[in-house]
């Protein structure tokens, strides 16, 4: 893992200090809420419904025993026992009080962590798979190219008051799984034909109001470009896009009224004056960054394991467990362990207890090098787990709640806090995944249909990126009421799209229901073992309309 140097400790502490005063200054009256307001969004301080929340970054979704072991600290000391990952692989807190973030802060930095940049209109954390270095179908690790971007982004003067917030996502594998195609700029990582480090630019993706595919605006751009060409691209947005109405001022928006072919010729005119100059990333400074991710010292293992055999067929619980969570290892004998926090009724998705992060962060020693990896889907990754090991390692998980075998499956649901907590939603999602959760319970049945992903979102936000999910929940109002709003059809993914409105909208007591006709419909007309999203692209919207509307087509026919 990368450890911070001088610069990068002084720049966080110093941050901590000054946010101190602020609090102190704003609590004493010195600052009026209007003058407070961007201060705490820099430093990822929100004001929710009941409390405040505070959002802190892990960048490229990868913590250390020690890091997380803090965030149960904190999750103890100053929040009600309990933490919740995010879509952009952050944690958030629900229930701070004001005068405790700077205490909070100092105790973050001192493992190296901070909130900087994690609201505001900035860049913010940068995101990548969370099996990055370890996955079987990787072609190099992406990770010393997203630390090299965190390092130029944070704090970077230029870049601190865009029109928009701005989000970038960078993956190296044959399988997309850091959703780069909804990014304002993804990054796809591979090697030309000389073995050369390439990069693969795709600009104006992004969900909320106005859900957009990225499209790609260069291909072969030489690794050394990289930070040159990402300023160009934020050199344009900044210039051109829209302040005057936070709904269209994304650069999705940009890309979209310009067309992309004339974006791509702005980016270009721009980089012309900054492709040869400081930002020009050298070999020396590449190792540099590249030394801290070097592959631990894995011992080697067997490819196969009598004893672990044995539990496979002795176990069928083991054996799902395995099959759904248990990802292939680049190194012979080792595997990554994703740790489910979809259990069902019993807690929200993606909210993990402190004793739960204490758990973790003592299994990621035990069975691997103290490193821990929060997934895109609000799941947490062991990257390193010896095969010998797992049969107890999911003892343990499944002890502490986090063994269910559902990743991929149809209760692996991803979702925001929703009404529950966010002033801005329009209403809850955690009531309506937990009510799905326990209609689908059946794991047998679960493990038949196959990958099913359904996403939530409690407003058009999209936190919850149901507009990517092949089953998308968005929560709207209706006169003071909450309705929910069915999409199908998206995915993320090389092969991303956007999910289809079915019709109007649900009242909560009916999602249940409407959730189990489509998975009837899909049932019925599936051929052999495809999967939900190939069916549905097959078929049609029709035949799930017919099924969750009979009453409506009787009345219009």
């Amino acid at each position: 893992m990368y450890q911070y140097d001088d610069y990068d400790r002084a720049l966080v502490f110093e941050r901590v200090a000054q946010f101190r005063d602020q609090v102190e200054r704003f609590m004493a009256g010195d600052l009026s809420e209007e003058e407070f307001l961007p201060l705490r969004l820099q430093n990822g301080l929100y004001m929710q419904k009941h409390a405040y929340m505070l959002r802190v970054a892990i960048p490229y979704g990868t913590l250390s025993a020690k890091q997380m072991r803090i965030l149960a600290s904190i999750a103890r000391d100053y929040d009600r026992g309990y933490g919740h990952f995010t879509t952009r692989q952050n944690m958030q807190f629900n229930w701070i009080e004001l005068a405790q973030v700077p205490d909070i802060l100092e105790r973050l930095a001192q493992v190296e962590m901070h909130a900087i940049q994690t609201s505001g209109n900035c860049v913010r954390n940068i995101t990548t798979e969370a099996f990055a270095g370890v996955a079987a179908d990787e072609l190099m690790d992406p990770r010393p190219l997203a630390e090299i971007l965190r390092q130029w982004s944070t704090i970077n003067p230029e870049f601190l008051f865009l029109p928009r917030k701005f989000k970038i996502a960078i993956c190296s594998a044959k399988q997309d799984r850091a959703a780069i195609m909804m990014h304002d700029i993804g990054l796809y990582l591979y090697r030309d034909d000389r073995g050369q480090m390439l990069l693969r630019v795709i600009v104006g993706g992004g969900l909320g109001r106005t859900p957009i595919l990225g499209l790609q605006i260069r291909e072969g751009l030489p690794w050394q470009h990289l930070l040159s060409y990402v300023e160009a691209v934020l050199r344009v947005y900044n210039r051109y896009g829209r302040r005057d109405n936070k709904y269209k001022a994304r650069i999705k928006i940009l890309v979209k009224a310009l067309g992309i072919e004339a974006f791509a010729r702005e980016v270009e005119e721009e980089w012309v004056y900054l492709k040869d100059g400081p930002a020009q990333l050298t070999d020396v400074e590449y190792e540099r960054v590249a030394s801290a991710f070097v592959p631990p010292d894995y011992r080697p293992l067997a490819g196969t394991d009598l004893d672990f055999g044995t539990r496979l067929a002795e176990k069928p619980a083991f054996a799902r467990w395995v099959a759904r969570n248990v990802q292939p290892h680049k190194v012979a004998g080792y595997a990554s362990v994703v740790l489910s926090t979809k259990p069902g009724i019993t807690a929200p998705p993606g909210d993990v207890t402190a004793e739960q992060m204490e758990a973790v962060a003592q299994w990621s020693e035990q069975f691997g090098f103290g490193e821990i990896r929060i997934a895109h889907e609000q799941n947490i990754v062991l990257p390193d787990v010896p095969k010998a090991d797992l049969y107890l390692l999911w003892c343990l998980a499944c002890e502490q709640g986090l063994g269910c075998a559902n990743i991929g499956l149809l209760t692996d649901i991803i979702a925001c806090p929703g009404g529950d907590f966010c002033a801005l939603a329009n209403a809850k999602s955690i009531s309506i995944a937990q009510a799905i959760q326990a209609r689908f319970e059946d794991l047998d049945y679960l493990h038949d249909l196959g990958d099913i992903s359904l996403n939530i979102s409690g407003c058009m936000n999209a936190c919850g990126h149901h507009h990517i999910g092949n089953i998308g929940i968005l929560g709207v109002d209706k006169n003071g009421s909450e309705w929910y709003q069915i999409t199908l059809g998206g995915a993320q993914g090389k092969n991303s799209a956007l999910g289809k409105v079915i019709g109007p909208s649900f009242s909560a007591a009916e999602v249940p229901d409407v959730i189990e006709r489509i998975i009837a419909t899909f049932v019925r007309y599936r051929e052999s073992e495809e999967l939900f999203v190939d069916t549905f692209a097959r078929i049609g919207l029709e035949p799930f309309k017919e099924r969750v509307y009979p009453k409506m087509l009787e009345v219009s026919a």
